[in-house]
Protein backbone atom coordinates (compact mmCIF):
# COMPACT_ATOMS: atom_id res chain seq x y z
CA UNK A 1 0.00 0.00 0.00
CA UNK A 2 2.92 2.35 0.63
CA UNK A 3 3.61 3.74 -2.89
CA UNK A 4 0.01 4.87 -3.32
CA UNK A 5 -0.55 5.82 0.32
CA UNK A 6 2.12 8.52 0.64
CA UNK A 7 0.67 10.74 -2.15
CA UNK A 8 -2.79 10.08 -0.70
CA UNK A 9 -1.65 11.31 2.72
CA UNK A 10 -0.21 14.44 1.12
CA UNK A 11 -3.51 15.05 -0.67
CA UNK A 12 -5.47 14.56 2.54
CA UNK A 13 -3.24 17.07 4.34
CA UNK A 14 -4.04 19.58 1.60
CA UNK A 15 -7.79 18.98 1.96
CA UNK A 16 -7.75 19.36 5.75
CA UNK A 17 -5.75 22.59 5.56
CA UNK A 18 -8.11 23.96 2.92
CA UNK A 19 -11.32 23.09 4.76
CA UNK A 20 -10.09 24.24 8.19
CA UNK A 21 -8.06 27.36 7.37
CA UNK A 22 -8.17 28.67 10.93
CA UNK A 23 -5.74 25.91 11.98
CA UNK A 24 -2.01 26.55 11.99
CA UNK A 25 0.04 24.42 9.60
CA UNK A 26 1.25 22.05 12.38
CA UNK A 27 -2.31 21.69 13.68
CA UNK A 28 -3.69 20.91 10.21
CA UNK A 29 -0.92 18.39 9.53
CA UNK A 30 -1.50 16.73 12.90
CA UNK A 31 -5.23 16.50 12.28
CA UNK A 32 -4.63 15.02 8.83
CA UNK A 33 -2.23 12.44 10.26
CA UNK A 34 -4.65 11.46 12.98
CA UNK A 35 -7.73 11.16 10.75
CA UNK A 36 -5.87 9.43 7.90
CA UNK A 37 -4.32 6.90 10.28
CA UNK A 38 -7.70 6.26 11.89
CA UNK A 39 -9.31 5.43 8.55
CA UNK A 40 -6.46 3.15 7.51
CA UNK A 41 -6.39 1.31 10.86
CA UNK A 42 -10.10 1.64 11.74
CA UNK A 43 -9.01 2.69 15.20
CA UNK A 44 -8.48 5.97 17.03
CA UNK A 45 -5.93 4.45 19.41
CA UNK A 46 -2.68 6.37 19.76
CA UNK A 47 -0.44 3.29 19.67
CA UNK A 48 -2.16 1.78 16.63
CA UNK A 49 -2.25 5.00 14.61
CA UNK A 50 1.29 6.08 15.48
CA UNK A 51 2.75 2.63 14.69
CA UNK A 52 1.07 2.63 11.29
CA UNK A 53 2.20 6.16 10.44
CA UNK A 54 5.74 5.46 11.61
CA UNK A 55 5.97 2.46 9.27
CA UNK A 56 4.40 4.44 6.43
CA UNK A 57 6.65 7.49 6.83
CA UNK A 58 9.82 5.57 7.70
CA UNK A 59 10.13 7.27 11.09
CA UNK A 60 10.64 6.01 14.63
CA UNK A 61 7.54 4.93 16.53
CA UNK A 62 8.27 7.19 19.50
CA UNK A 63 8.81 10.20 17.24
CA UNK A 64 5.42 9.84 15.58
CA UNK A 65 3.73 8.94 18.85
CA UNK A 66 5.01 12.10 20.51
CA UNK A 67 3.93 14.20 17.53
CA UNK A 68 0.39 12.84 17.72
CA UNK A 69 0.26 13.27 21.51
CA UNK A 70 1.33 16.89 21.29
CA UNK A 71 -1.42 17.60 18.79
CA UNK A 72 -4.08 17.22 21.51
CA UNK A 73 -2.00 18.35 24.49
CA UNK A 74 -2.15 21.72 26.20
CA UNK A 75 0.49 24.25 25.12
CA UNK A 76 2.45 23.99 28.39
CA UNK A 77 2.66 20.18 28.07
CA UNK A 78 4.25 20.19 24.61
CA UNK A 79 7.97 19.41 24.50
CA UNK A 80 8.56 20.77 21.01
CA UNK A 81 7.54 23.93 19.19
CA UNK A 82 7.28 24.74 15.48
CA UNK A 83 10.43 26.16 13.94
CA UNK A 84 10.48 29.89 14.60
CA UNK A 85 7.15 29.73 16.48
CA UNK A 86 5.56 29.12 19.86
CA UNK A 87 3.72 26.14 21.26
CA UNK A 88 0.05 26.45 20.39
CA UNK A 89 -3.02 24.91 21.97
CA UNK A 90 -5.78 23.72 19.67
CA UNK A 91 -9.09 25.54 20.30
CA UNK A 92 -11.67 22.99 19.23
CA UNK A 93 -14.68 25.29 19.51
CA UNK A 94 -13.25 27.40 16.68
CA UNK A 95 -13.49 24.32 14.47
CA UNK A 96 -17.19 23.56 15.00
CA UNK A 97 -18.58 26.01 12.43
CA UNK A 98 -15.83 25.21 9.86
CA UNK A 99 -16.50 21.46 10.17
CA UNK A 100 -20.20 22.09 9.53
CA UNK A 101 -19.29 24.35 6.59
CA UNK A 102 -17.12 21.51 5.27
CA UNK A 103 -20.21 19.30 5.27
CA UNK A 104 -22.26 21.99 3.49
CA UNK A 105 -19.54 22.46 0.87
CA UNK A 106 -20.14 18.86 -0.22
CA UNK A 107 -23.95 19.18 -0.10
CA UNK A 108 -25.91 19.44 -3.38
CA UNK A 109 -26.21 23.05 -4.53
CA UNK A 110 -29.97 22.78 -4.97
CA UNK A 111 -30.62 21.15 -1.56
CA UNK A 112 -31.05 23.72 1.21
CA UNK A 113 -32.34 21.39 3.89
CA UNK A 114 -30.37 19.61 6.60
CA UNK A 115 -31.11 17.78 9.85
CA UNK A 116 -29.10 18.16 13.06
CA UNK A 117 -29.59 15.87 16.06
CA UNK A 118 -28.77 16.61 19.69
CA UNK A 119 -28.03 13.65 21.94
CA UNK A 120 -25.84 12.46 24.79
CA UNK A 121 -23.72 9.32 24.92
CA UNK A 122 -21.73 7.88 27.80
CA UNK A 123 -18.51 5.89 27.92
CA UNK A 124 -19.04 3.74 30.99
CA UNK A 125 -18.48 5.69 34.20
CA UNK A 126 -15.80 7.88 32.59
CA UNK A 127 -17.22 10.33 30.07
CA UNK A 128 -20.44 11.83 28.81
CA UNK A 129 -20.48 13.32 25.32
CA UNK A 130 -23.02 16.00 24.40
CA UNK A 131 -22.99 16.03 20.60
CA UNK A 132 -24.65 17.88 17.75
CA UNK A 133 -24.46 15.78 14.60
CA UNK A 134 -25.49 16.04 10.97
CA UNK A 135 -27.49 12.91 10.17
CA UNK A 136 -27.15 11.43 6.70
CA UNK A 137 -28.05 8.07 5.15
CA UNK A 138 -28.31 6.22 8.45
CA UNK A 139 -25.10 7.76 9.85
CA UNK A 140 -24.21 10.75 12.00
CA UNK A 141 -21.30 13.18 11.65
CA UNK A 142 -20.44 15.10 14.85
CA UNK A 143 -19.98 18.81 14.19
CA UNK A 144 -19.96 20.16 17.77
CA UNK A 145 -19.50 18.46 21.13
CA UNK A 146 -18.71 18.79 24.82
CA UNK A 147 -16.91 16.12 26.85
CA UNK A 148 -17.92 15.94 30.51
CA UNK A 149 -16.82 13.63 33.32
CA UNK A 150 -19.51 11.05 34.02
CA UNK A 151 -21.42 10.88 37.30
CA UNK A 152 -20.82 14.53 38.14
CA UNK A 153 -23.42 17.14 38.96
CA UNK A 154 -23.98 20.08 36.65
CA UNK A 155 -26.58 21.42 34.26
CA UNK A 156 -26.30 20.63 30.55
CA UNK A 157 -28.25 23.74 29.56
CA UNK A 158 -25.27 26.12 29.10
CA UNK A 159 -23.39 23.51 27.07
CA UNK A 160 -26.25 22.92 24.61
CA UNK A 161 -26.82 26.66 24.29
CA UNK A 162 -23.14 27.24 23.55
CA UNK A 163 -22.99 24.46 20.94
CA UNK A 164 -25.96 25.96 19.09
CA UNK A 165 -24.33 29.40 19.15
CA UNK A 166 -21.06 28.04 17.76
CA UNK A 167 -22.85 26.45 14.81
CA UNK A 168 -25.32 29.21 13.95
CA UNK A 169 -22.96 31.22 11.66
CA UNK A 170 -22.15 28.15 9.54
CA UNK A 171 -25.53 27.72 7.83
CA UNK A 172 -26.96 30.31 5.39
CA UNK A 173 -30.14 32.02 6.49
CA UNK A 174 -32.24 30.62 3.62
CA UNK A 175 -31.66 26.99 4.66
CA UNK A 176 -34.27 24.88 6.44
CA UNK A 177 -32.52 23.41 9.48
CA UNK A 178 -34.36 20.76 11.47
CA UNK A 179 -33.01 20.17 15.00
CA UNK A 180 -34.18 16.93 16.57
CA UNK A 181 -33.89 15.58 20.11
CA UNK A 182 -35.44 12.77 22.10
CA UNK A 183 -37.87 13.37 24.97
CA UNK A 184 -35.10 13.09 27.56
CA UNK A 185 -33.66 16.40 26.35
CA UNK A 186 -36.90 18.34 25.89
CA UNK A 187 -37.02 21.70 27.65
CA UNK A 188 -38.70 25.00 26.91
CA UNK A 189 -35.35 26.81 26.87
CA UNK A 190 -34.04 24.33 24.26
CA UNK A 191 -37.06 24.94 22.03
CA UNK A 192 -36.45 28.68 22.32
CA UNK A 193 -32.68 28.42 21.77
CA UNK A 194 -33.21 26.53 18.52
CA UNK A 195 -35.75 29.09 17.34
CA UNK A 196 -33.30 31.87 18.24
CA UNK A 197 -30.94 30.42 15.60
CA UNK A 198 -33.83 30.70 13.10
CA UNK A 199 -33.85 26.91 12.95
CA UNK A 200 -36.77 24.57 13.54
CA UNK A 201 -37.02 22.46 16.71
CA UNK A 202 -38.37 18.94 16.29
CA UNK A 203 -38.47 17.74 19.88
CA UNK A 204 -40.21 14.65 21.11
CA UNK A 205 -42.19 15.14 24.34
CA UNK A 206 -43.62 12.78 26.94
CA UNK A 207 -47.28 11.88 27.11
CA UNK A 208 -47.57 13.40 30.57
CA UNK A 209 -48.86 16.94 30.69
CA UNK A 210 -51.62 18.98 29.11
CA UNK A 211 -52.20 20.80 25.84
CA UNK A 212 -54.85 23.02 24.31
CA UNK A 213 -55.58 24.25 20.83
CA UNK A 214 -54.30 27.73 20.16
CA UNK A 215 -57.10 30.26 20.65
CA UNK A 216 -59.09 27.96 22.93
CA UNK A 217 -59.22 27.72 26.70
CA UNK A 218 -59.77 24.05 27.55
CA UNK A 219 -56.81 21.85 28.38
CA UNK A 220 -56.59 18.14 27.52
CA UNK A 221 -54.19 15.37 28.61
CA UNK A 222 -51.58 14.59 25.97
CA UNK A 223 -52.09 10.91 26.73
CA UNK A 224 -55.63 11.04 25.32
CA UNK A 225 -54.76 12.53 21.93
CA UNK A 226 -54.21 9.16 20.21
CA UNK A 227 -56.05 6.11 21.45
CA UNK A 228 -54.42 3.25 19.50
CA UNK A 229 -51.85 2.42 16.81
CA UNK A 230 -52.71 3.54 13.29
CA UNK A 231 -53.67 7.10 14.24
CA UNK A 232 -52.14 10.51 13.53
CA UNK A 233 -52.93 14.15 14.32
CA UNK A 234 -51.40 17.61 13.78
CA UNK A 235 -52.43 21.03 14.99
CA UNK A 236 -51.38 24.38 16.44
CA UNK A 237 -51.33 24.10 20.23
CA UNK A 238 -50.11 25.43 23.53
CA UNK A 239 -48.30 22.63 25.37
CA UNK A 240 -47.71 22.28 29.11
CA UNK A 241 -49.91 24.37 31.37
CA UNK A 242 -47.21 25.12 33.91
CA UNK A 243 -44.50 26.10 31.39
CA UNK A 244 -46.41 26.79 28.17
CA UNK A 245 -44.90 26.62 24.69
CA UNK A 246 -46.69 27.75 21.53
CA UNK A 247 -46.08 25.54 18.52
CA UNK A 248 -47.30 22.71 16.36
CA UNK A 249 -47.96 19.32 17.89
CA UNK A 250 -47.39 16.36 15.56
CA UNK A 251 -48.61 12.97 16.72
CA UNK A 252 -48.42 9.51 15.18
CA UNK A 253 -48.74 5.96 16.49
CA UNK A 254 -47.54 3.21 14.19
CA UNK A 255 -47.94 -0.50 14.76
CA UNK A 256 -44.20 -1.02 15.20
CA UNK A 257 -43.93 1.39 18.16
CA UNK A 258 -45.06 0.77 21.73
CA UNK A 259 -45.82 4.44 22.34
CA UNK A 260 -46.93 7.23 20.00
CA UNK A 261 -44.58 9.91 18.79
CA UNK A 262 -45.52 13.34 20.12
CA UNK A 263 -43.29 15.97 18.48
CA UNK A 264 -43.30 19.70 19.15
CA UNK A 265 -42.09 22.07 16.43
CA UNK A 266 -42.45 25.67 15.30
CA UNK A 267 -43.25 24.65 11.72
CA UNK A 268 -46.84 25.07 10.59
CA UNK A 269 -48.84 21.79 10.50
CA UNK A 270 -48.94 21.75 6.69
CA UNK A 271 -45.15 22.19 6.44
CA UNK A 272 -44.04 19.39 8.76
CA UNK A 273 -44.31 15.61 8.83
CA UNK A 274 -44.01 13.66 12.05
CA UNK A 275 -42.15 10.93 10.14
CA UNK A 276 -39.11 13.21 10.03
CA UNK A 277 -38.55 12.39 13.68
CA UNK A 278 -37.22 9.04 12.44
CA UNK A 279 -34.03 10.87 11.42
CA UNK A 280 -33.13 11.19 15.11
CA UNK A 281 -32.31 7.50 15.47
CA UNK A 282 -29.39 7.85 13.06
CA UNK A 283 -27.28 9.50 15.74
CA UNK A 284 -27.34 6.23 17.65
CA UNK A 285 -25.60 4.60 14.69
CA UNK A 286 -23.11 7.47 14.79
CA UNK A 287 -22.23 6.76 18.42
CA UNK A 288 -21.83 3.08 17.53
CA UNK A 289 -19.42 4.02 14.72
CA UNK A 290 -17.40 6.04 17.22
CA UNK A 291 -17.05 3.02 19.49
CA UNK A 292 -17.08 -0.70 18.67
CA UNK A 293 -18.59 -0.26 15.22
CA UNK A 294 -15.76 1.89 13.94
CA UNK A 295 -13.10 3.95 15.73
CA UNK A 296 -12.92 1.86 18.94
CA UNK A 297 -13.06 4.92 21.17
CA UNK A 298 -14.27 2.75 24.07
CA UNK A 299 -10.63 1.71 24.55
CA UNK A 300 -9.34 5.23 25.18
CA UNK A 301 -7.10 5.77 28.20
CA UNK A 302 -7.33 9.55 28.21
CA UNK A 303 -8.09 11.10 31.59
CA UNK A 304 -8.30 14.81 30.70
CA UNK A 305 -11.59 16.09 29.25
CA UNK A 306 -9.84 18.85 27.25
CA UNK A 307 -7.65 16.30 25.48
CA UNK A 308 -10.61 14.04 24.75
CA UNK A 309 -12.39 17.06 23.27
CA UNK A 310 -9.48 17.67 20.88
CA UNK A 311 -9.22 13.99 20.04
CA UNK A 312 -12.87 14.06 19.02
CA UNK A 313 -11.99 16.57 16.29
CA UNK A 314 -9.98 13.84 14.57
CA UNK A 315 -12.91 11.44 15.09
CA UNK A 316 -15.30 13.98 13.53
CA UNK A 317 -13.08 14.64 10.49
CA UNK A 318 -12.46 10.94 9.88
CA UNK A 319 -16.20 10.27 10.15
CA UNK A 320 -17.02 13.12 7.76
CA UNK A 321 -14.58 11.69 5.23
CA UNK A 322 -15.72 8.07 5.26
CA UNK A 323 -19.46 8.88 5.40
CA UNK A 324 -19.21 11.28 2.45
CA UNK A 325 -17.30 8.68 0.43
CA UNK A 326 -19.57 5.84 1.50
CA UNK A 327 -22.76 7.79 0.86
CA UNK A 328 -21.66 8.71 -2.65
CA UNK A 329 -20.75 5.09 -3.34
CA UNK A 330 -24.11 3.90 -2.00
CA UNK A 331 -26.02 6.41 -4.12
CA UNK A 332 -24.50 4.89 -7.26
CA UNK A 333 -25.24 1.27 -6.38
CA UNK A 334 -27.49 -0.63 -8.80
CA UNK A 335 -31.05 -0.70 -7.45
CA UNK A 336 -31.22 -4.49 -7.64
CA UNK A 337 -28.70 -5.06 -4.83
CA UNK A 338 -31.47 -5.76 -2.31
CA UNK A 339 -34.16 -7.23 -4.53
CA UNK A 340 -31.86 -10.05 -5.67
CA UNK A 341 -31.56 -11.41 -2.12
CA UNK A 342 -33.39 -14.66 -1.27
CA UNK A 343 -36.82 -14.16 0.24
CA UNK A 344 -35.72 -15.57 3.61
CA UNK A 345 -32.49 -13.52 3.80
CA UNK A 346 -32.18 -11.79 7.19
CA UNK A 347 -31.91 -8.36 5.51
CA UNK A 348 -35.35 -8.93 3.96
CA UNK A 349 -36.90 -10.23 7.17
CA UNK A 350 -35.64 -7.36 9.32
CA UNK A 351 -36.10 -4.52 6.82
CA UNK A 352 -38.68 -1.89 7.72
CA UNK A 353 -41.13 -0.81 5.05
CA UNK A 354 -40.45 2.84 5.82
CA UNK A 355 -36.71 2.70 5.15
CA UNK A 356 -34.46 1.60 2.33
CA UNK A 357 -32.58 -1.44 3.63
CA UNK A 358 -28.78 -1.31 3.75
CA UNK A 359 -26.55 -4.34 3.49
CA UNK A 360 -23.50 -2.21 4.44
CA UNK A 361 -23.59 1.11 6.28
CA UNK A 362 -22.28 4.23 4.54
CA UNK A 363 -19.63 4.45 7.26
CA UNK A 364 -18.29 0.97 6.51
CA UNK A 365 -18.69 1.38 2.75
CA UNK A 366 -16.65 4.57 2.88
CA UNK A 367 -13.72 2.86 4.61
CA UNK A 368 -13.80 0.00 2.12
CA UNK A 369 -13.97 2.38 -0.86
CA UNK A 370 -10.96 4.37 0.35
CA UNK A 371 -8.87 1.26 1.05
CA UNK A 372 -9.68 -0.31 -2.31
CA UNK A 373 -8.81 2.92 -4.15
CA UNK A 374 -5.39 3.04 -2.47
CA UNK A 375 -4.70 -0.64 -3.16
CA UNK A 376 -5.52 -0.10 -6.83
CA UNK A 377 -3.43 3.06 -7.09
CA UNK A 378 -6.47 5.24 -7.83
CA UNK A 379 -6.90 8.89 -6.79
CA UNK A 380 -7.85 9.41 -3.14
CA UNK A 381 -11.68 9.37 -2.83
CA UNK A 382 -12.96 12.53 -1.15
CA UNK A 383 -16.71 12.01 -1.48
CA UNK A 384 -19.76 14.23 -1.58
CA UNK A 385 -23.16 14.17 0.04
CA UNK A 386 -26.22 12.94 -1.84
CA UNK A 387 -29.09 13.08 0.67
CA UNK A 388 -31.96 10.64 0.58
CA UNK A 389 -35.58 11.82 0.73
CA UNK A 390 -36.64 12.37 4.31
CA UNK A 391 -38.72 9.52 5.78
CA UNK A 392 -42.46 9.08 5.45
CA UNK A 393 -44.93 7.00 7.41
CA UNK A 394 -47.45 4.48 6.10
CA UNK A 395 -51.03 5.64 5.74
CA UNK A 396 -52.57 6.38 9.14
CA UNK A 397 -56.04 7.47 10.20
CA UNK A 398 -56.19 11.20 10.88
CA UNK A 399 -58.18 11.54 14.11
CA UNK A 400 -60.19 14.71 14.83
CA UNK A 401 -58.45 15.49 18.12
CA UNK A 402 -60.14 17.41 20.93
CA UNK A 403 -63.50 19.07 20.23
CA UNK A 404 -63.48 22.71 19.19
CA UNK A 405 -65.12 25.01 21.67
CA UNK A 406 -65.81 28.69 21.30
CA UNK A 407 -62.56 30.59 20.72
CA UNK A 408 -61.18 32.74 23.52
CA UNK A 409 -61.98 36.36 22.80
Amino acid sequence: MTPATLPALTEWQRVVAEKLPQLSKPQAVGLALWSFGMVMMQSCGLTTVSSFLAALLGQKDNTVRQRLREWYQEAHAKKTAPAGGHRQELNVTQCFAPVLQWVLSLWPAAEHRIALVLDASSLGARWVVLAVSVVYRGCAIPVAWVILPANTRGAWKPHWQALLRYLQPAIPADWCVLVLADRGLYARWLFQAICANHWHPFLRINRQGLYRRQGHARWYPLATLLQEPGQTWAGAVVCFKGCPVNGTLLAAWTAEHTDPWLVLTDLAPHRAQVAWYGLRTWIEAGFKDTKRGGWQWQNTRMTAAARVTRHWLAIAVATLWVVSVGGEAEATLPPSAFTELPELHIARRTARRTTRPRLVSCFRRGILTILVALLQGLPLPLGRFIPEPWPTLPELINVPGPPLEAPVS
